[in-house]
């Protein structure tokens, strides 16, 4: 048989069901393919070699007595470490939660169990998923399986490394500014930010809590759309929580075509500080949209170019918030608690060694943005900034079904390169955060190699809240004319690692 890491999720799924191959094989496969490499990629923080053995035989067992399993049953996955998992660490990269094991899972964790899949562990991200790159990770960097000495984005670049490096099919992110979407962009790989309250947060530790967003990162889109279907719909434990059907991403997926679909190309998503080789493919996958029957729309959002000063001041004052809960008095690190000193004290110097730089700087921009008379000249002021990004989205969508765009101005940047330039890392997201502030549904699906590094670029497609079948109807289209164009997917091009 073929190497079973080297199968789509949709393939494996058929395989295990069909008694061609059993789940304790696949996730043996998997875990064996995470032995021999992921000291080099270090995509994981944590393998749980015992659980997912153990999932994968309850599989197997269901299958032997006749039951009917999932669509994904008996697949491999790789959770982003933001999500509680009961019984096994969830640290969300940070110092401050070393060692913490959750008592219960997150809503996320239970549907991925409930749907017989088979969790392999928790992968590396920017501590609280604050970063672009993973190198915010107190844990040290994770290696783009392209290049190793490049980020493979952030902060869920641990999910994204390990599809790219086929230590697992299927993999969970979050996007609060893009942290599914540039990932998948910089490896090759396909992710999906699905509509804000499509998929629940409870369990999902907070970073931005109108901003987050956890969804679905696999290798190609029909696996994304399985997994998009396992983990969504309405949870009454989560307040944001759409109580409304899923959208049909897996039948779009499967049925891919832009013919008579009118698709709008975000006039502001270019020129300076857009690297050459990501406008070029970007540009010829527009004409291969075109060459498909869709119709191409040259739409202007004005407020988007306000969109990341927005952000970084909405994001970081959620966070002073969010954050506040970690204190070392309920959970987690606790530093100087030697009986010598007050509790304020002990807060203090647990904050100062638990948390990162990065962590810190927004903490402190946040809590700056929202004290007393600043708050309105600029927390106030990002949200009116957001109201109009999300008029101009509405203004859009009246005349298109979907936008499209380049996922990020440039490929994966050198690990280490934009360390010490925060303005330069933020600006990684700057085609991902109007999505996040508007709270629509975006994808991103790898559309070729830059000429001038030989690096994956992504196209973006971002279409209105719980129209989420149009990315995949899109996604789809565009997957199956390159996939011919090139005669293979794009990630067979990777150097063997």
């Amino acid at each position: 048989m073929t190497d079973l890491t080297r199968l789509t999720a949709a393939e494996t799924a058929a395989a295990v069901a069909s008694g061609e191959t059993s789940a304790v094989d696949v996730a043996q496969a998997h875990l064996d393919r995470i032995g021999a490499i992921d000291e080099k990629v270090h995509a994981f923080l944590h393998v749980d070699t015992e659980g997912a053995l153990s999932a994968a035989r309850a599989v197997d067992d269901r299958r032997a007595k006749g039951e009917k399993l999932g669509p994904l049953a008996g697949v491999p996955l790789a959770l982003k470490d933001i999500f509680a998992t009961k019984g096994i660490p969830t640290t969300v990269g940070s110092k401050i939660l070393e060692g913490w094991i959750p008592p219960y899972d997150a809503t996320v964790t239970k549907r991925l169990k409930d749907a017989g899949i088979v969790i392999l562990g928790k992968t590396n991200m920017d501590e609280f998923a604050m970063g672009s790159s993973t190198e915010n990770s107190a844990y040290g960097p994770t290696g783009n399986p392209w290049d190793l000495t490049r980020i493979p984005g952030g902060s869920g670049g641990g999910s994204s490394a390990a599809l790219a490096s086929y230590q697992a099919p299927l993999a969970i992110g979050t996007d609060t500014g893009g942290s599914i979407r540039q990932p998948a962009a910089v490896t090759g790989t396909v992710g999906v930010k699905p509509t804000y309250g499509g998929v629940s947060r409870y369990g999902m530790v907070a970073f931005s809590s109108s901003l987050d967003q956890g969804g679905p990162c696999a290798r190609t889109v029909l696996d994304a759309a399985l997994l998009h279907e396992a983990i969504a719909g309405h949870d009454p434990l989560d307040s944001t929580s759409i109580d409304a059907p899923v959208p049909a991403v897996v039948e779009a997926a499967r049925n891919g075509n832009v013919k008579g679909m009118r698709i709008g190309v975000v006039k502001e998503f270019g020129g300076e500080g857009y690297q050459a080789g990501v406008m070029q493919r970007f540009n010829e996958s527009v004409e291969l949209l075109r060459e498909l029957g869709a119709e191409i729309v040259e739409i202007s959002c004005p407020s988007f170019t306000l969109a990341l000063p927005a952000y970084y001041l909405i994001a970081p004052s959620e966070a002073s918030s969010n954050l506040a809960r970690f204190d070392a008095m309920r959970y987690g690190l606790r530093v100087g608690d030697d009986g010598t000193k007050s509790a304020e004290e002990v807060t203090a110097l647990t904050r100062e060694a638990g948390f990162g730089d990065e962590v810190k700087r927004r903490i402190i921009l946040g809590t700056y943005a929202l004290s007393s008379g600043y708050y309105d000249a600029y927390y106030g002021s990002a949200q009116k900034v957001r109201t109009l990004i999300t008029r101009d989205f509405e203004t859009a969508f009246g005349r298109v079904d979907v936008l499209v765009s380049p996922t990020t101005p440039t490929t994966a940047f050198p690990i280490g390169e934009r360390v010490d330039d925060p303005m330069a890392m933020y600006l990684a997201d700057l085609c991902t955060i109007p999505s996040n502030l508007a709270g629509n549904a975006a994808m991103s699906i790898p559309c070729g190699l830059a000429p001038e590094d030989g690096l994956p670029v992504g196209l973006q497609i971002i279409a209105p809240a719980m129209a989420d079948d149009r990315l995949y109807r899109v996604g789809a289209a565009v997957e199956a004319a390159l996939t011919g164009r090139w005669g293979h997917p794009l990630l067979e091009e990777a150097p063997a690692l």
